[in-house]
């Protein structure tokens, strides 16, 4: 979308302010940054809170006196028993009031006691009041140890508790709040993920009518289902789900008809387009809806749709978890970690693909961190491209390390995909799967290197002399230094201080918090010209100077990608509902003649799934399906998931769809995108589409030496035999 556009677009709402701010920054921003604070310090408010117990415990537990510090959390309640009862007059008392009361006439007959002898009674007496005096010892002990320094440290402590609590209990409904908030704005903003982008008028009437059908669609389905939960009178466990998700799908409902009535005023030379080409740019999830509505529908099932998109309930972490992370990206978008890391790399004056190997080696880290290939591209897109480009890459070239720039990390520790497979697959670990990934990562980052070499016509790496470039890499060290002092600092507080140390259940809260830190430090540093980079680079991206602009920037930004994003996943769930209430899958058949077919169809039909479905929503549908066809052939369940999700990122790569080229063309601008094609428009097949080929060249590749290459490997002794016994000699 070009920028006369963009402004024509959203420039009247954004234009109206309240105190400073914009209408949107006020109802959108404002509670997006709150509930992902609410998240954030929920998740951390948990860790702090087990520290605090422990910390309680070592200050103000007596163990001498036996005190400990639970016991002094509230003020304790003094006993109500008598610890100096006279037992030799209460036993005369009970006694009398024993034989003054009326006999009962069998009690007489049978010549049964009535009640406990003289002893029975002392010795219960006694017991009674030893157990008083150790209560009244104990309330006298503890209210000795409540003082000023306890009452402060409990209230402190149990707020935490009462927090972690409280988001434990909700944690479902601040994430359908979440999503309302986001994927409204996302749609009252026109970001929904489509095939093209919006250009023409057309295109926007396309959008708005899709997702008013889908919005519909919805909500026929969410009232459907509260209906009949209704009428069956069985009580819903949790209602205002049910009624957040109506208001919600009401809200995208009207909302989308307001935006029919009411089109947005386009710059006046703005085309009307073709209706054709207006409905690639119709959201991705939407089209998804219409489907999937459209097929329950037929099949007289209409709470169907409303079921499989509550599915995500289920898991509320990790759509939460996703959310921090694709935060934490655009925090890290708003810092200068990429350029300070180029800064390193542009002395040695390396070869287009040669620096672009590098940058796709170091962008697997931050990939792992950042939850998703999607969420880096959306960060980092921008800078690697025109980096490549500043060096002499191509442009096909740079588009194409832009796409795949995140493919290559989501195999790594702590990839939110690998936690998802975990937490719904109990035969496979984490650790399993992050050992293996390694070696995957391997393998495609080598892929890619030899792909890269062999587009060059000369098939050597260009590189600085050391003499040459080292003292000036070395210059470029001091400014990085205090980012990553803030780094350890972290890792150390949450690694000594709470006991907790950097993995893949801890880093959705730890790198958010990390990241605000090194936007706060980076903006102090900026403010007072410390730290500064001494080197000239070619690109410098725009980025907010202080550190409240660039939060508030950051959660703009976080707004649309992550409306978009999180109906998409919603969206894919209902996808995946389709294609098991359907029982496709009973189409394909159970036992294959081998584990080799077996995972050539797996791989096919994941490859598949991943063009069309996002990958974090299709894993359920994958658990439940093909991951008993793979086990039932003999596929190992570590080898079946890291094929799953080699698989998804091919997915990812693959035409039509390719949602890491959408988000590569979202964040370099579509007019750089069209320049590039007609740069390369009189070139030969693979340059014109080089950008679309080199991922997939290297990701297919790697597929398949990651789906076939265990098989082969254990097949390597027969090959062997067979050499020998019929050609007469053994290969070397």
């Amino acid at each position: 979308m070009s920028e006369a556009t963009l402004q024509g677009a959203h420039g009247e709402s954004d234009g109206v302010k309240l105190l400073g701010r914009t209408l949107s920054e006020w109802f959108v921003s404002l509670p997006t940054i709150a509930m992902l604070l609410l998240v954030l310090v929920i998740s951390t408010g948990e860790l702090i809170h087990g520290r605090l117990l422990a910390g309680g415990e070592t200050l103000f537990g007596d163990p001498a006196k036996g005190v400990q510090y639970y016991a002094l959390r509230a003020d304790p309640i003094k006993p109500s028993c008598d610890a100096n009862m006279d037992i030799e007059g209460e036993i005369k008392r009970r006694m009398a009031a024993d034989a003054a009361a009326p006999k009962d006439a069998i009690d007489d007959l049978l010549g049964a006691s009535t009640g406990p002898t003289e002893a029975q009674l002392r010795q219960s007496l006694t017991d009674n009041m030893a157990e008083c005096k150790f209560k009244h010892d104990f309330y006298n002990r503890a209210a000795e140890h409540i003082t000023p320094a306890v009452v402060a440290y409990r209230t402190v402590e149990t707020s935490f508790f009462g927090l972690f609590r409280f988001g434990a209990e909700n944690r479902s409904m601040i994430l359908l709040i979440l999503m309302g908030v986001v994927i409204l704005a996302a749609t009252a903003k026109y970001e929904h993920i489509g095939l093209v982008p919006l250009r023409n008028r057309r295109d926007y009437t396309a959008q708005s009518l899709t997702t008013l059908a889908a919005g519909a669609f919805l909500l026929w389905s969410s009232v459907s289902y509260y209906q009949i939960s209704l009428a069956a009178g069985v009580a819903m466990e949790r209602p205002e789900h049910q009624q957040a998700w109506i208001v919600m799908f009401a809200g995208l409902t009207l909302l989308s008809l307001w935006q029919l009535i009411s089109p947005p005023k386009l710059a006046p030379d703005t085309p009307k387009g073709s209706w054709s080409r207006a409905f690639y740019s119709a959201p991705l999830a939407g089209n998804m809806a219409i489907g999937a509505g459209m097929y329950f529908a037929s099949k007289g099932h209409p709470s169907g749709l409303a079921i499989y998109v509550n599915t995500l309930m289920e898991v509320p972490a990790l759509p939460l978890q996703l959310a921090l992370f694709i935060w934490g990206g655009m925090l890290f978008k708003q810092s200068r970690l990429v350029d300070l890391f180029m800064n390193l790399l542009r002395p040695w004056r390396l070869s287009p693909e040669a620096l672009t190997y590098l940058i796709l080696l170091g962008a697997a880290l931050p990939t792992a961190y950042t939850g998703g290939s999607g969420a880096f591209v959306m960060a980092a897109g921008a800078i690697i491209y025109h980096e490549i480009r500043a060096v002499g890459g191509s442009s096909q070239f740079a588009l194409a390390a832009t796409a795949m720039s995140g493919s290559m990390g989501v195999v790594l520790r702590p990839s939110l995909l690998v936690v998802a497979i975990v937490a719904v697959n109990k035969e496979v670990t984490s650790s399993e799967l992050f050992h293996y990934g390694l070696w995957v990562f391997l393998l495609t980052s080598t892929l890619f290197f030899i792909a890269a070499q062999m587009r060059r016509e000369k098939h050597t790496i260009d590189v600085a002399r050391p003499s040459d470039a080292l003292p000036v890499m070395l210059r470029q060290i001091p400014p990085l230094l205090p980012h990553i002092a803030v780094v350890a600092l972290v890792i150390m507080f949450f690694t000594i201080g709470l006991k907790t140390g950097l993995n893949e259940n801890t880093a959705p809260t730890i790198m958010p918090v990390m990241m605000i830190l090194i936007v706060a430090a980076d903006k102090f540093m900026q403010a007072r010209g410390i730290g500064q980079p001494n080197m000239v680079t070619p690109f410098v991206m725009e980025r907010e100077s202080k550190f409240e602009p660039a939060m508030r920037t950051a959660t703009n930004e976080t707004v649309g990608h992550l409306g978009s994003y999180m109906f998409l996943i919603l969206l894919s769930q209902a996808a995946g509902g389709v294609i098991e209430r359907s029982e496709m899958i009973t189409l394909f058949p159970a036992i294959f003649s081998s584990p080799e077919m077996c995972m050539g169809f797996l791989m096919l039909v994941l490859v598949i799934l991943g063009m069309f479905m996002e990958p974090l929503g299709a894993i359920f549908l994958v658990s439940g399906t093909l991951a008993p066809i793979a086990y039932n052939n003999g596929i190992d369940p570590i080898h079946f998931w890291v094929m799953v999700l080699m698989s998804f990122e091919v997915g990812y790569l693959m035409p039509p769809i390719a949602l890491n080229q959408l988000l590569a063309r979202h964040v370099v601008g579509d007019d750089v995108i069209a320049k590039a094609d007609k740069e390369v428009a009189h070139l030969s097949f693979y340059r014109r589409y080089e950008r679309w080929i080199l991922p997939n060249v290297v990701m297919v590749s790697a597929l398949m030496l990651v789906g076939w290459g265990p098989q082969i490997v254990a097949h390597f002794p027969d090959v062997m035999a067979f050499a020998k016994d019929w050609m007469g000699f053994v290969p070397e």
